[in-house]
């Protein structure tokens, strides 16, 4: 699956608001949003905002793309399976979303970021129920539980981030007391979900 490898710097300043795609830096005044709160390219600081409908639904797709590190085929596929679920097609979209098995990863704070979360799912650290998947797309259920690996419990960047992220676990997921395993407990609902994103503008921009 093809993925985005630019500078990632420069979607948060597109956005004008912080995604938190480098993890820790994100939270330091090393972090360029800070520095150039303007978006990127020669004319960024003169560039107008029209404020048509249309920008503003597009850019909430892609402040939620970019977020989960999405591509947009990949996006479009999930929002098509949200719109053919029973309830409100938004909220579907947000759950399909926050129950991949990288996000997961993330969410235990074993990634400092959903790209780092990914790597380690790629590259077998990640069981669920006591298997390895290398899918950062897998979809984990109700009851699942999600374990590292043996080999990533001892890895130095995973015992950093699980000793030093100050990152709450959502309601949604219950953690065990060494951080090294998680269940999903329930399907996550809207209030447990705090990305900065309006989905009913991601529908309506998908609706036309």
């Amino acid at each position: 699956m093809a993925r985005y490898t630019g500078p990632v710097c420069r979607l948060c300043r597109r956005e004008r608001m912080k995604l938190y795609l480098k993890g820790t830096k994100c939270d330091t005044m090393k972090c360029p949003i800070e520095r150039r709160p303007y978006p990127p390219g020669d004319h960024g600081r003169s560039r107008r905002q029209t404020g048509s409908e249309y920008l503003t639904q597009l850019r909430e797709k892609q402040k939620a793309r970019r977020i989960y590190g999405l591509m947009e085929r990949q996006f479009h596929n999930l929002y098509e399976e949200a719109s053919r679920q029973s309830g409100v097609t938004g909220e579907n979209l947000l759950r399909l979303l926050e129950t991949r098995l990288d996000n997961v990863a993330y969410r235990a704070s074993w990634g400092s970021s959903r790209s780092q979360a990914r790597q380690l799912v790629r590259h077998g650290h990640v069981l669920v129920n006591g298997k390895r998947v290398t899918i950062p797309s897998y979809q984990v259920r109700k009851d699942d539980v999600v374990t590292l690996s043996d080999k990533a419990r001892s890895m130095i960047v995973v015992r950093n981030n699980l000793d030093t992220l100050d990152r709450q676990v959502p309601g949604w997921l219950e953690t065990s007391d060494n951080g090294n395993q998680v269940t999903v407990r329930d399907l996550p609902q809207r209030a447990h979900i705090d990305v900065p994103v309006r989905e009913q503008l991601i529908v309506e921009l998908y609706s036309k």
